[in-house]
């Protein structure tokens, strides 16, 4: 599936990717203490999407999924944050193509390669990215955005960690092995 050119089954998969992410964005997140941050669901189907579709598509979803949730939840976007969401989406879609789930392989050495993915993406987007970002392009207290930024890591890489990998084991068992018809 992870192709260089742009199909018309990748670009379905970013409109519908980016249509599901709004919609867990909006509701299936769980509030935080920490205002504006919350337990994000949309990324581990975003790294459903990358992990399936490649970088490009993942980026995508991201980048589109992130703005239009913004726009429809607070009228305008904040684009610090969306910038991150393009980046993780990319980042894991980019360490993760030696994984096979189109195949219907996803065995110990791929959930921890995904993993170890998720948490490099992750880790950078919102502990360095976000936080950075927010401060350069809205002059926001260093402490607050550091803090939301640790939060949202933390619950996005714990989140995508259980609900990402759960997610691409269901659907690694849903393909059909690569090898799996024999020649009688």
């Amino acid at each position: 599936m992870k192709k260089s050119e742009l199909s018309i089954k990748t670009i379905v998969a970013i409109g519908i990717g980016s249509a599901v992410f709004v919609i867990l964005s909006r509701f299936a997140a769980i509030p935080t203490p920490i205002p504006n941050t919350s337990i994000q669901t949309s990324y581990a189907f975003l790294a459903l999407m990358a992990v399936v579709f490649g970088p490009l598509a993942g980026g995508l979803i991201g980048l589109i999924g992130h703005i239009l949730t913004d726009a429809i939840s607070y009228g305008s976007v904040w684009w610090s944050w969306v910038i991150v969401s393009l980046f993780v989406g990319f980042t894991i879609g980019l360490l993760t193509r030696k994984i096979q789930v189109e195949d219907g392989e996803f065995n110990k050495k791929d959930i921890i390669r995904f993993n170890i993915s998720q948490v490099i993406a992750q880790a950078i987007g919102w502990f360095v990215l976000a936080p950075s970002l927010d401060v350069l392009i809205y002059a926001e207290p260093v402490n607050k955005v550091f803090t939301q930024g640790i939060v949202a890591g933390i619950s996005n890489i714990l989140t995508v960690g259980i609900i990402g990998t759960i997610l691409l084991i269901a659907y690694a068992k849903t393909r059909n092995k690569s090898n799996s018809l024999i020649k009688e």
